[in-house]
């Protein structure tokens, strides 16, 4: 119920409507490296990430893969197919042995037919989605690697509230996400360190210059 009462989806809502949530909700275990779903799946409900590390993205034809989200507790995902009638656009992986929530798609469905602030709850998280999406894009067209992972670090700041980060994700997923290669991006890591920006030790990364950082990442290079 915690993680319920604290997800975006669900921010705001009476207790009487968080029940009936509650009341739908599957919990789901994966492992690390377990397929949630495939891309191409039929949308048959969507998730929310109870704990763990789920990464949604996609694999050319090629083998190259690119990263869209990294997402954690309370954050959901495969909500797209519950209104477009759509299978999945993307792949859903376990990166750390996590827990979800799934809720079916026939039964949440009946649940925004009674309750409109659960309609416009989801609206908000889906526009957000969009807005995230939009600065990806233009992160990774109009930056250079340097700035992304400027960005990117930024960022992920502000989401954890402190100037000392950890990384949820392996280097070579970061570099993925940032739509760029494990080598580029440690050479980046490595010019943010000898500037003095920042000071890495394994996933954790202090920012000892955020006014630089955030220079960077606004000229984007």
């Amino acid at each position: 119920m915690d993680v319920i009462k604290k997800a975006p989806l669900f921010n705001g809502l009476p207790e009487e409507h968080l029940l009936k949530i509650k009341n739908i909700a599957v919990e789901r275990r994966y492992k690390n490296g377990e397929m949630i779903f495939f891309e191409g799946d039929p949308g048959d409900g969507f998730y929310i990430v109870k704990s763990g590390v789920v990464k949604i993205g996609k694999i050319s034809t090629e083998g190259k893969e690119q990263i869209y989200h990294i997402l954690e507790k309370g954050e959901p995902f495969g909500e797209v197919p519950v209104f477009s009638g759509d299978s999945f656009p993307a792949n859903a992986e376990a990166i750390s042995g996590c827990t979800v929530y799934f809720f079916p798609k026939a039964d949440f469905v009946r649940l925004i037919s009674e309750s409109p602030s659960l309609s416009l709850n989801m609206l908000a998280v889906l526009c957000m989605r969009l807005r995230q999406f939009t600065l990806q894009i233009e992160d990774i067209t109009l930056k250079e690697v340097l700035g992304r992972l400027a960005s990117y670090l930024v960022r992920l700041s502000k989401e954890q509230g402190a100037s000392s980060i950890t990384l949820a994700i392996s280097k070579g997923q970061l570099a993925s996400l940032l739509g760029t290669i494990p080598e580029t991006l440690s050479r980046g890591l490595l010019k943010l360190t000898n500037m003095g920006v920042i000071k890495v030790s394994g996933r954790e990364i202090e920012l000892n210059d955020t006014e630089e950082l955030e220079r960077i990442a606004a000229q984007g290079k």
